[in-house]
């Protein structure tokens, strides 16, 4: 009953926000709620955990630059947070988003066979799948539901409509389905920076983190290739979407070296920009 009431008090407050920022227009309600995040979020998420990831990501990382970071972070959160009430804006709007390496999403459409995106919790991360949908590449979308029930059916319906409409829960019964898009021809992208209980013990950063193995064991099955796709958003609040060149699955033996080869790909992404990746999660827990 405690956890039902503090879903309900939560999602007022969320959806107050939502029509505050809707209110204001998406320029001031970027430096609202990045102001917002900044000040008010340390005192609801463990600062320890945070600069323990900073840790194990840079040992000699001075504390003005972590600091930079994390204040960073928070900023680009609020930012990200209000922005999905203005999705609609980003799927009508092309001059706000710059698309590198555009010739690997041609290469898909002249092939026309699936692949598997993957990325992690970058700037605006959903700007990912709704680029490659915007491309008329068939895709479904694996994410992790909020826990908040009271939430949860805003947040499917936005990004249903705006994002991807193909959504798949994360679980077993997620799997199958990622499964039968496979076998329709559809694409598949996921998020693979978050810790898995279900997953596989694997190097990042020098230590071992519960890491998952699904795009992976999807990739050596059906013998898709990866693309990695990195989301990195500008001091103008423009982003520049960067689609890597695919990794093929055929070049590795099993699940767990063409895993490392992700979470090298994706320890790269970060250091490019550590300042928007989302350094809250437990992930070597």
């Amino acid at each position: 009953m405690i956890k039902i009431f503090s879903y309900l008090l939560q999602s007022i407050v969320i959806y107050f926000f939502f029509i505050i920022g809707r209110l204001l227009g998406i320029k001031k309600s970027r430096k609202l709620f990045s102001l917002v995040f900044s000040k008010a979020a340390p005192f609801f998420k463990s600062k320890k955990i945070i600069e323990q990831n900073l840790k194990i990501f840079d040992q000699n990382l001075s504390i003005i630059k972590r600091d930079q970071i994390i204040k960073d972070m928070w900023e680009n959160y609020g930012k990200t947070f209000i922005e999905y009430v203005y999705l609609n804006k980003f799927r009508e709007n092309k001059s706000q988003i710059t698309i590198s390496g555009e010739k690997n999403l041609q290469k898909i459409i002249k092939d026309n066979k699936p692949v598997i995106f993957i990325s992690g919790h970058f700037a605006n991360f959903e700007l990912m799948s709704m680029e490659i949908t915007k491309n008329k590449i068939p895709l479904a979308t694996i994410y992790r539901p909020l826990n908040n029930f009271f939430l949860n059916p805003f947040m499917e319906f936005v990004r249903r409509k705006y994002v991807c409409e193909n959504q798949i829960k994360k679980g077993i019964n997620g799997v199958r389905e990622a499964i039968e898009f496979i076998k329709k021809n559809y694409s598949i992208a996921l998020m693979i920076d978050q810790r898995v209980s279900e997953g596989e013990k694997i190097k990042f950063f020098n230590k071992m983190a519960s890491t998952t193995t699904l795009p992976a064991q999807l990739a050596l099955k059906y013998n898709l290739s990866i693309i990695p796709v990195f989301i990195k958003r500008d001091d103008n609040n423009n982003f520049k979407i960067e689609f890597y060149n695919e990794i093929k699955s055929s070049e590795y033996d099993n699940k767990i070296k063409l895993t490392e080869k992700l979470n090298n790909v994706l320890e790269s992404m970060i250091a490019k920009n550590p300042n928007q990746w989302i350094w809250t999660h437990n992930r070597w827990k």
